[in-house]
């Protein structure tokens, strides 16, 4: 890997293009570079992983609106829409869109945590609806879904932009920018301009999710992914952007980030390098915050050894600066304690979904997050009794950067009412990499035919499964078969309000 540096230019100054950061990350996408078996095999994971959670969340309000945007952009030879007859085809923007939305709504695919969060999955629906648009096969994409993973993981490595209260997805802007380089084989020119009118449209506060979180929050990947496409199309038809995006003096890092004085090191792989950052991500067995995940875990040890929750005085979680003040007492959120609050806010309170956990000692997508579990009496009393503590050790290990040190968990403190305490801790998530059940190929395909049952009949999952286990050599054309068609009609978005489109 080379450390590239990162600075704002001095007023006058003018940097070379070759110093951009935007450049760098072109010429990254613009090389041909064959991926590893073991990052071609994972690649498939993530296809199948996305699947399981979009066809999960197809009924749902969100996803159906834009389900109907899309499917009123009808395209010949376009891209496909999850849940839909693969016959319709949209234009492929409409597909990133709606796509990325049914794959976000869950907030149940994988992850990766750094200076900057990230959701690396979200590169995958523009990436595949350009795929299918463009006649490309298997290979070409599985390269593009490793560009893609390596960028947005290697920003978020080096620049962080929840310190400033920027929302992640300025990262995945650029990323599906340049998997969609590798994709169509772009010159770095035009890469390296679709990056910086990516980043420049995809620049947006954190307040999606901050508060009364909404349904925008699965809505803003999606758009990040749907703009770069368009950029993409802006600069293979000649039209330019900003720049130095990152580094000018009214950049993105002078003007939104650390200002003038910054200084950032951006790891990238050494040309002719294998892009394998898609390996230091990790996916969730639970439908929640990532820094959720262990602590669930925890508390399902915990439960065994709590007979009478109603004794429970107080919960205390020892954890990281980012458990603490995103999801955690940290945030001052009001909303994280309340009853009534969104399915999107619940699933950013740590101190509800420990309550539900401990009381019920499982996580389920939907029955964990139904208004009638959330207001039980005794829950409300339990969630209100739980506060988080930043702890120096968890943030530092949540910042190593040897995978044996990072840990996304924490300490579980419950006193009771005889005086006695009950204490355990976990750093990762059982489903981790290294944790104590790892995801291997079956348990994604485990997911998927969990959260498929009921919604996609048995021999549409087994064809669909064929096809993201054959993903590396599906000829061109036949990346259609990357979708899964609902059992019920899904229609247009009935019932849903109408719109412009």
């Amino acid at each position: 890997m080379i450390e590239h540096v990162v600075r704002p230019q001095a007023p006058g100054e003018r940097m070379s293009r070759e110093d951009e950061l935007a450049w760098r990350l072109a010429a990254l996408a613009a090389e041909v570079v064959e991926p590893d078996a073991d990052v071609v095999d994972m690649v498939a994971n993530r296809v199948i992983d996305n699947a399981s959670v979009a066809a999960a969340s197809l009924v749902r309000h969100s996803v159906a609106t834009a389900r109907a945007q899309a499917l009123a952009h009808p395209r010949a030879g376009g891209a496909v829409v999850v849940g839909v007859d693969p016959a319709v085809r949209v234009a492929a923007e409409w597909a990133a869109w709606a796509n990325g939305v049914a794959v976000r709504e869950l907030d149940f695919h994988d992850t990766f945590l750094a200076e900057e969060y990230a959701h690396p999955g979200d590169n995958i629906p523009p990436l595949v609806a350009v795929a299918q648009q463009s006649g490309r096969d298997g290979r070409a994409l599985v390269r593009a879904i490793a560009t893609a993973y390596e960028v947005q993981v290697d920003l978020a490595r080096g620049i962080s932009l929840h310190a400033h209260k920027i929302d992640h997805v300025a990262h995945l802007g650029p990323s599906v920018a340049a998997g969609l380089g590798t994709l169509l084989e772009l010159p770095a020119e035009t890469v390296f301009q679709a990056i910086g009118q990516s980043l420049h449209l995809t620049t947006a506060t954190r307040q999606s999710r901050k508060g009364e979180i909404s349904s925008w929050k699965a809505y803003a990947p999606a758009f990040a992914g749907k703009v770069a496409i368009e950029a993409v199309d802006r600069a293979m038809r000649g039209e330019t952007s900003p720049a130095p995006i990152y580094e000018g003096e009214d950049g993105v890092i002078a003007r939104m980030l650390d200002g003038p004085g910054a200084r950032y090191v951006v790891p990238l792989p050494a040309p002719g390098e294998a892009r394998r950052a898609i390996l230091d991500t990790y996916t969730k067995e639970h439908s929640a915050e990532y820094q959720a995940q262990a602590l669930i875990d925890l508390a399902r040890r915990l439960r065994g050894r709590l007979p009478d929750l109603g004794e429970i005085v107080s919960v205390t979680v020892h954890t990281s600066h980012h458990t603490h003040f995103v999801i955690g007492t940290g945030a001052g959120d009001p909303e994280k304690l309340d009853p009534r609050a969104s399915r999107e806010t619940l699933d950013h309170s740590i101190m509800y979904i420990l309550a539900v956990a401990l009381e019920d000692g499982e996580w389920h997508h939907e029955r964990s997050y139904a208004p009638e579990r959330a207001a039980r009496p005794e829950t409300v009393a339990l969630w209100h009794k739980i506060t988080t503590r930043e702890d120096p050790e968890w943030t530092r290990r949540y910042h190593a950067v040897d995978p044996k040190e990072k840990a996304f968990g924490g300490r579980i403190v419950v006193a009771l009412a005889d005086g006695t305490t009950v204490e355990d801790e976990i750093a990762v998530a059982d489903a981790h990499p290294l944790g104590a059940r790892p995801f291997g190929r079956a348990q994604y395909v485990e997911k998927f035919r969990t959260l498929a049952d009921g919604v996609v009949a048995k021999a549409e999952q087994d064809r669909f499964l064929d096809a993201a286990e054959r993903l590396g050599e599906l000829p061109a054309g036949e990346l259609g078969a990357l979708s899964v068609t609902a059992l019920a009609d899904l229609g247009r978005g009935r019932g849903a309000p109408a719109g412009i489109f």
